[in-house]
């Protein structure tokens, strides 16, 4: 028989495309479930606020507010005496496992101008961006300890009129928050006291305040995640 080498390479370029295309399928059918999967835990984002009304929020009587409206797009807080803020009012915020995120500016004052009050489990705790004179990020109560002396204290300088992104994620594990896409909070939930201060509450079960500064809030969005 005589060898034919150009018969010989068409038989191994066949052999290679027959075991690519088996290689292929195999990563195929590892790949698929788990993107499938990663595409169900990743569900769409809930907008609370429609840009246009108050309709899910309430707005809280703390005693010498400054007014709330909902102006060009976004809910203006007026400079109050204490706390000025929006409740959300419904019944059907998530306890655990939920992402929440928001956009703010502080326009007037000194001190925090978009802090959040929010569930972990059956207790609640509050987030805290630019508390005591306007630097202090940090959750309270963590322990029995404000955001200004736990261990979730940092420090960041903000500036007016600048709007800012924040974004809140609570598990059944942990507390984690981030500032422009900058992770600032991070911090197990397992032998944690979780509590709020009692200012905050009349922004049960999620409300955003702010205190002796005015703010402008817009964007607000929920997700909920899986277990």
């Amino acid at each position: 028989m005589r060898f034919d080498p150009t018969s010989c390479l068409q038989v191994i370029h066949a052999m290679r495309t027959i075991t690519n295309a088996l290689a292929l399928s195999t990563l195929l059918l590892i790949a698929l479930p788990v993107l499938a999967e990663e595409a169900q835990e990743k569900p769409k984002a809930k907008s609370l606020f429609d840009g246009k009304t108050l309709e899910h929020f309430d707005v809280p009587q703390f005693g010498g507010e400054g007014a709330v409206e909902v102006k060009d797009g976004v809910i203006t807080m007026g400079q109050g005496a204490m706390l000025t803020g929006i409740t959300y009012k419904n019944a059907d915020f998530p306890r655990s496992n939920y992402e929440l995120t928001w956009e703010a500016r502080r326009t007037m004052g000194i001190d925090f101008f978009a802090a959040v009050t929010f569930p972990v489990k059956d207790k609640y705790c509050s987030f805290v961006p630019g508390g005591w004179g306007g630097a202090v990020v940090g959750l309270s109560n963590v322990d029995g300890a404000d955001a200004s002396e736990n261990e979730t204290t940092t420090y960041i300088a903000f500036k007016d009129e600048q709007w800012y992104q924040f974004k809140l994620r609570v598990t059944d594990k942990k507390i984690e928050a981030w500032i422009d896409g900058k992770q600032v909070i991070d911090v197990t939930l397992e032998g944690k006291k979780i509590s709020t201060r009692s200012e905050v509450d009349l922004s049960e079960p999620m409300g955003i305040v702010a205190w002796q500064s005015a703010g402008e809030i817009r964007k607000i969005e929920l997700r909920v995640l899986g277990e």
